[in-house]
């Protein structure tokens, strides 16, 4: 049952061996972690996912929602694990004790929350919306502020929610009409109405703290006059206690493909004139805040992306080694031919290979993007800069490339399932239509790869480009030392060789003026700067993994060597780390150097054609 969620041998190679989880444990900030409480940690929240969070995904999906009278009813069986989420403290595992948190490394919590949003993260997206909510408290709130929300958002006791959409101001954040207007007391009368909040309303919590973008009378118009609010669904009064109803009504759930049982809401703030917030920051500097909060999120729908993608992959593979049809290709004109799993079958292999290669690299740049967060809180000032720079690069890679991919390996799972995968039996069709939100979550994927060449690519001249190419040749140079890694290493060097050329381009074809020339091609070259990472963080895995396995195999030759690999499964995981950086380097890599020659063509024919060009219906 374990392994229907996540690869814990995987999760303990990335922590100990490939990343050296130790080194953040030597850090003052993390001091009282070490092996053995990161090992606790990991296993704990396993234990909750496989018996609390997991008997949910299917029961809540089919039971889903029930909206009545601006009221939301959550699935029965959300209610006993979400209490337990809280009083384990999973809400906030990375915050400080101080507030209800736990403290812990953010890598660490990346490996919890493998299992605990790998079970349902419909489910878990009430969790992580009050998180969010506590965390623009925690970094830009008032002391009395987090002292009277904090810990009850940090322990699951109330929930929260992100309102910044509204229907005629989606992406476009600038143009909303929600408006607050100031109180003698200090708050402020707040009037709008928001769409597709996640968590708007629930019956989970006995309150729903709403961040809640909004234009302050007078304030100017755009992003530049906007300002963020505190906004309860209950009053809270100041020494804690309920107050009234604070005239935030739901007025709607959204009927979706996929995570039925997620609360998606329209919601109206004082249609009867009695809503009431309080400003959290400054005036007119809500986006910043709201979007230290959406950085962050990024990063958590990568992980949406890749959890799903990671689940639906071992469900493939356990269902290809089980499922026996057809026999081996070599016997097919024998007379009585032996039926064979499916998993002997080279179709097959072909697509579980491409799973596998991808979820493993996935789970590295996961865990390397917060391993980056945690350096940027521990380590010395240039530590500090250097990190929170790669990481500032590669968050909209890591959102966009890893729900993309997600999606794909959903997709190809249920093809490995062949009928029986589009069918309810198998959890494999569910993984594909709750994944399939997340390329949209938080900014959607083409936004993301705006973000890339409009503002990071560009970070202090490139220099945080480069350095992120000067880790990749760390790599390289490394794997060259290695007999059976050197050719990998020179097929990627030449890769990152040319990717460097690319993004020369896209930089000068910016500064040139020619604007929507370059942009029409920002989501591929987004894809190639995933693949390539993907491509180092593999050929990294497999640098590691090395040395471990020519331990096991010493003194071993021949055909020994491979009955080797089948009896040990330790030897078999860290020779599967090789296996998947040449396949990925071999045949993956390839098709991505294509699509960099299609970018460097400069092709702007979707730029420039004229709109009814596009057909005229």
């Amino acid at each position: 049952m374990p392994q229907l969620i996540a690869d814990r041998r995987d999760i303990d190679f990335v922590l100990f061996e490939q990343l050296d989880a130790h080194k953040l444990c030597r850090q003052e900030i993390y001091g009282e972690f070490n092996r053995k409480t990161i090992e606790m940690i990991v296993s704990e929240a396993r234990s909750l996912a496989i018996n609390e969070i997991l008997p949910t995904l299917s029961e809540g999906d089919r039971q889903g929602l029930s909206f009545d009278a601006g009221k939301v009813k959550v699935p029965d069986c959300f209610h006993k694990p979400f209490k337990l989420m809280g009083e384990g403290g999973w809400v906030a595992m990375t915050s400080p004790e101080d507030y209800g948190g736990q403290g812990m490394p953010s890598m660490v919590s990346q490996a919890a929350i493998d299992y605990l949003m790998g079970a349902n993260y419909a489910f878990t997206l009430y969790a992580w919306a009050a998180f969010g909510a506590g965390e623009m408290l925690e970094h830009y709130g008032t002391e009395p502020q987090k002292l009277l929300y904090l810990e009850k958002l940090y322990s699951g006791v109330w929930g929260g929610t992100m309102a910044m959409t509204e229907s005629e101001a989606g992406s476009d954040v600038g143009n909303l009409s929600t408006s607050a207007g100031k109180n003698a007391d200090g708050t402020y009368n707040i009037t709008g109405n928001k769409i597709f909040i996640t968590c708007g309303e629930q019956d989970l919590t006995e309150n729903i703290i709403h961040m809640v973008l909004a234009r302050i009378e007078g304030a100017p118009a755009g992003s530049k006059g906007i300002s963020l609010f505190i906004v309860p669904k209950i009053w809270v009064n100041e020494d804690g206690s309920p107050g009234e109803f604070n005239d935030v009504v739901c007025t709607g759930i959204e009927e979706k493909m996929g995570i039925h049982a997620s609360s998606t809401c329209s919601l109206s703030f004082g249609s009867s004139g009695k809503c009431r917030g309080v400003l959290l920051g400054e005036e007119h500097k809500g986006l910043k805040v709201m979007f230290h909060m959406m950085n962050a999120a990024r990063l958590a729908v990568g992980s949406i992306g890749f959890t799903s993608g990671s689940a639906a992959y071992i469900h493939a593979l356990n269902y290809a080694r089980e499922r026996v049809q057809g026999t081996e290709i070599t016997q097919a004109m024998e007379l009585s031919p032996v039926r064979v799993p499916i998993i002997r079958h080279p179709d097959v292999r072909r697509m579980l290979m491409w799973m596998k290669s991808h979820v493993e690299a996935m789970r590295s740049l996961m865990y390397f993007g917060t391993f980056c967060l945690d350096m940027e809180k521990c380590g010395n000032d240039e530590e500090k800069t250097y990190y929170k720079g790669l990481l500032d690069l590669l968050t909209p890679i890591i959102k966009s490339y890893c729900t993309d991919r997600g999606f794909d390996i959903c997709s190809k799972a249920l093809q490995v399932f062949g009928g029986y995968g589009y069918t309810r039996e198998y959890p494999v069709e569910q993984l594909l239509r709750d994944v399939r939100i997340a390329s949209i979550y938080e900014g959607t994927n083409g936004i993301q790869a705006m973000d890339l060449l409009g503002r990071k690519l560009g970070m202090k001249g490139g220099k945080v480009f480069m350095d992120l190419v000067g880790e990749i040749n760390k790599t390289i140079a490394q794997a060259r030392e290695v007999p059976s890694l050197s050719l990998l290493a020179e097929s990627l060097d030449q890769t990152v060789s040319r990717m460097t050329e690319v993004a020369m381009f896209m930089g000068e074809t910016v500064m040139s003026g020619k604007v929507r020339e370059a942009f029409v091609n920002a989501k591929p070259f987004l894809d190639i700067m995933g693949d390539v990472i993907a491509g180092w963080m593999l050929l990294w895995r497999a640098v590691t993994a090395d040395k471990q396995l020519e331990e096991i195999l010493k003194g071993i030759e021949g055909q020994k060597r491979r009955q080797k690999l089948e009896k040990n499964k330790n030897a078999a995981f860290y020779a599967g780390q090789s296996y998947s950086a040449e396949y990925f380097i071999r045949n993956v890599l390839p098709q991505t150097a294509g699509r960099m020659e299609a970018v460097m063509a400069g092709d702007a024919t979707a730029a420039v054609m004229p709109d009814s060009a596009f057909g005229a219906f």
